[in-house]
């Protein structure tokens, strides 16, 4: 059974001087400015499709590890997944890297099976198949001691 999500953004003139409005419509969770320069230069308050790549890789990632966990018989403490995604314009627009950064808390597992355990998320999450293209996915796991 599939489940759908939505987004809509409004946007009014040109890619460099005009601007828009993200609204996530499925939770309501709110409506978004975007615009070119908060993209390519400062966010200046505003928010761009990298950022928004960012927070679904870094969520789908922990929600996938959580998963892999408890199949192998642990439960995370805590998972505190980061994700920046660089968009690189130099030759053409491209998201040209992704890096996931994972500091984690989980009892009684050893340090083998946790890596095995955050590569296997990287590359079973939904959003980071669905971003497969992308030239560079890299994943620093840490284990808390």
């Amino acid at each position: 059974m599939a489940t759908t999500r939505s987004a809509r953004t409004v946007w009014s003139g040109d890619l460099a001087t005009g601007s828009g409005q993200t609204t996530f419509e499925t939770s309501g969770i709110g409506t978004y400015d975007v615009t070119w320069k908060a993209r390519t230069e400062e966010s200046e308050g505003k928010t761009s499709p990298e950022e928004l790549i960012a927070a679904a890789h870094a969520s789908c990632y922990s929600m996938a590890l959580s998963n892999i966990l408890k199949q192998a018989g642990f439960t995370a403490e805590r998972l505190e997944t980061s994700a920046e995604v660089d968009f690189d314009t130099s030759d053409g627009a491209q998201i040209s890297e992704i890096r996931l950064a994972l500091e984690a808390s989980v009892p009684g597992i050893d340090e083998e099976t946790f890596q095995k355990s955050a590569q296997a998320a990287k590359e079973g999450c939904p959003v980071s198949k669905a971003l497969a293209s992308v030239p560079s996915i890299t994943l620093k796991a840490t284990l808390a001691a």
